[in-house]
């Protein structure tokens, strides 16, 4: 049974030696958006959004359309981290052992005995591009379940421990559903962001046109390392949580549970089922990782606000009645943040 710790004041302070890391955190991820645009086009948000949820130790969902460089972003983000980066690409003949590994049985060159050797899987990397995951079977989606939650793979009866940072970073096509396999509530819920990769604008496209039909060549170099990033997670976490920001995270999640006694009525009307405790503990991760992005050691309401959809977006399923009328879940988002009230920090 895991134990709660007092929720820290919001007067408390990094320790000089966390100072010192926040700071390199912020020079450090300023210049990985530098080499990251080298590559890519725009996409700023969609960014510091990977960003974010790499220091908060998450995963994300990424959706967009077929051509908005989402591996290439991805890509660019591990070679400028020094990350080993790996794609699979999702398809339904796509197996469990694919991903993870299998044992395999090899014969001593000194002995002749044979016996069963474990031959790492792709999954056994740094930065894992699942591409169109909802193109597979769920028996092959929940073989991620336990190496995004748990950090390790079991396999014939043993657990190898993967390498950190691990980080899954899992695409969907928002269009052509036919013949695809919608991920379960349960495993969308491991994610800790559902992020919507937007078309570019008219000077952005204009802009990649001219490099990709041209001998513009570039690469992402690398600025930081593994274990930086390691230790900057471990930063995130001691960024104070002020009462009046938890309690903002409290009032917006349990503001979207059609179970609830006091919900508003047109919650229990548009949504079928609201997010669960885990939607509280990755927006406050969030928040913390955002706030140290913007140079700042403490949680604001902004930095809550920043997030919310990304973090709700896949953990709230909306009624027919909402798909009937047009309302997207963003909309019910959007709704909500409209009408939850912003206290105001208590005196120190």
């Amino acid at each position: 049974m895991s134990t709660v710790e007092p929720n820290p004041s919001s007067s408390k302070k990094l320790p000089a030696d966390d100072l010192a890391r926040a700071a390199r955190l912020v020079e450090a991820c300023q210049r990985v958006r530098q080499q990251v645009a080298k590559i890519v086009v725009g996409q700023e948000e969609v960014v510091e959004q990977l960003l974010i949820a790499i220091l908060a130790r998450g995963h994300c969902l990424l959706e967009g359309v077929p051509g908005l460089a989402k591996t290439l972003m991805v890509r660019s983000l591990a070679e400028s981290m020094d990350l080993v980066f790996r794609r699979i690409q999702f398809t339904p003949d796509l197996m469990p052992a694919d991903i993870t590994g299998t044992d395999i049985i090899q014969e001593d060159p000194e002995t002749g005995h044979r016996r069963l050797v474990f031959e790492k899987g792709p999954i056994f990397t740094q930065m894992l591009l699942a591409d169109e995951i909802n193109r597979t079977p769920p028996k092959t989606q929940a073989a991620l379940l336990e190496a995004m939650q748990e950090h390790e793979v079991t396999a014939g009866g043993h657990t190898y421990r993967l390498q950190a940072p691990f980080f899954v970073l899992a695409t969907q096509n928002p269009i052509e559903q036919e013949g695809t396999y919608p991920l379960p509530e349960a495993q969308r819920d491991r994610f800790l962001f559902h992020v919507v990769v937007r078309y570019p604008t008219r000077q952005q496209e204009a802009d990649i046109v001219d490099r990709t039909t041209s001998t513009f060549t570039a690469r992402a170099e690398p600025v930081i390392s593994g274990e930086e990033i390691v230790q900057f997670q471990q930063t995130v976490r001691l960024v104070p949580l002020p009462d009046h920001v938890r309690d903002f995270v409290l009032d917006l999640v349990r503001a979207v549970r059609p179970g609830e006694a006091d919900v508003q009525p047109w919650v229990r009307e548009y949504v079928e089922w609201g997010p669960g405790p885990r939607a509280c503990q990755q927006l406050v991760l969030g928040a913390k990782a955002r706030a140290l992005l913007e140079g700042r050691h403490h949680v604001t309401l902004e930095d809550v606000e920043a997030l919310v959809h990304p973090v709700l977006r896949h953990r709230i399923v909306p009624t027919f009645s909402a798909e009937a009328e047009g309302i997207g879940v963003d909309d019910l988002i959007s709704r909500l943040l409209n009408e939850i009230p912003r206290a105001k920090p208590g005196l120190l």
